[in-house]
């Protein structure tokens, strides 16, 4: 488990607080548009009547529009962002793969071009429109490899392509531009609804903006998303949060994506990939029994397992097979301090204070996981705690499987 250098561990880290760059910028300039038509509304309390309804008529048209543009905005600057990542990525695990190499051997690295409509792909394309070749392709390369299809085609040149941007989709099957119009049209009509019912119940506008935009004003850049979401109302908080997630996830398949297809087009110099969770109280289920866990290319799970999930994969090098010594153990990071990077969740989890588990497992589950630990070992003990959908057991389903 130690044999994977620490920048893979450090670069998953790298990669949650980018993600947070970007939703930050798209949340911004989504709350504007939100406050904006607040303090619009604030202003008709002293018109008349008939003045008054058509202004309010006006403001909600011009919302709409405003946040339908705002959700063509954030679908681009999404394609732009994402392409980027992805030409990082691959160009980061490249570099990686020839550094674990002795220098005379860093050549043999194969390196995978990404196509330019690649993340627009992502972005843009629902997978039930691309064509069968594409997802014949898509099919041989998860159970051959990239290596076995670059072969097939005579070309040994391997890419990531829009017809493979095309198959990625969030957890729910929505492409990222449906998402975000999805919002923008939620929010109009909630928007709507919580000015006429506030008005049709006498309820003053200054109550109506405040229940509406909570303690937000114009340009909040220096605030993180989660303190954005804190100072927002109906219409800022939650959509802050679903703006985050859309953006985390999506940067989480295409980099993992990106990964993945460099991996695949080395397998002479790494077979398996090994995957990686965040040890800390907010990982899933699902994750934490992932974690540490090693699958062949094609044939395991992937992140992201579900939305907001931070794991990631790192390569799985056979230094003993290559002829070469392996680097020092690196660390990983954890709650409470950094780690060995062989750490899987479950030991991590093992060494924390009996509250602290009861936190994260729940209280009637903290000594099962320590028995099962002390028979199975930790990292066994959580995968037994979950069942084959990635959900938690119960506890009592937990005591039929093992006692009272």
């Amino acid at each position: 488990m130690s044999d994977t250098p620490a920048a893979f561990y450090r670069n998953a880290i790298d990669l949650n607080r980018y993600s947070n760059s970007v939703a930050r910028r798209l949340i911004n300039a989504y709350n504007d548009i939100i406050i904006d038509a607040t303090n619009q509304l604030r202003a008709i309390d002293e018109l008349a009547a008939p003045v008054k309804a058509a202004r309010l008529r006006a403001i909600l048209a011009q919302l709409k529009a405003s946040l339908d543009g705002w959700a063509g905005d954030a679908s681009e600057v999404a394609a732009i962002e994402l392409q980027g990542i992805a030409q990082l990525q691959s160009e980061f695990v490249t570099d990686q793969l020839r550094r674990a190499l002795p220098p005379g051997e860093r050549n043999i690295v194969r390196t995978v071009e990404i196509s330019p409509q690649f993340a627009q792909a992502v972005v843009t394309t629902d997978p039930t429109q691309i064509n069968v070749v594409a997802l014949s392709d898509d099919l041989y390369r998860s159970v051959y490899g990239a290596d076995a299809l670059a072969r097939q085609a005579g070309t040994g040149v391997f890419n990531l392509t829009a017809a493979q941007g095309a198959t990625i989709t969030l957890p729910n099957g929505e492409v990222v531009t449906k998402a975000f119009r999805g919002l923008a049209t939620s929010q109009a009509e909630r928007f709507s609804q919580v000015v006429r019912n506030g008005l049709l119940t006498g309820e003053p506008t200054p109550a109506i903006a405040r229940r509406l935009i909570g303690q937000l004003g114009f340009g909040q850049e220096a605030m993180t998303p989660r303190q954005l979401a804190a100072a927002g109302g109906e219409l800022t908080k939650m959509a802050n949060n679903q703006v985050r997630t859309i953006v985390r996830t999506s940067i989480n398949q295409v980099s993992n994506a990106a990964s993945q297809q460099v991996y695949e087009a080395n397998q002479d110099i790494t077979s398996k990939y090994r995957y990686v969770a965040t040890l800390d109280g907010r990982t899933s289920s699902r994750c934490r029994a992932l974690d540490g866990r090693e699958f062949d290319y094609g044939r395991g799970p992937m992140p992201p397992q579900h939305f907001n999930c931070r794991s990631t994969t790192v390569p799985v090098i056979d230094y003993k097979a290559l002829g070469i010594p392996p680097p020092p153990e690196g660390r990983r990071a954890a709650a409470g301090g950094m780690v060995p990077a062989g750490t899987t969740y479950g030991e991590w989890l093992a060494k924390q204070p009996k509250d602290q588990q009861a936190e994260i497992l729940g209280a009637g589950k903290v000594d099962y996981f320590r028995r099962l630990s002390d028979k199975y070992g930790p990292r066994d003990a959580i995968a037994r705690m979950v069942r084959d959908d990635g959900s938690e057991l119960t506890l009592a389903q937990l005591r039929k499987r093992y006692g009272s």
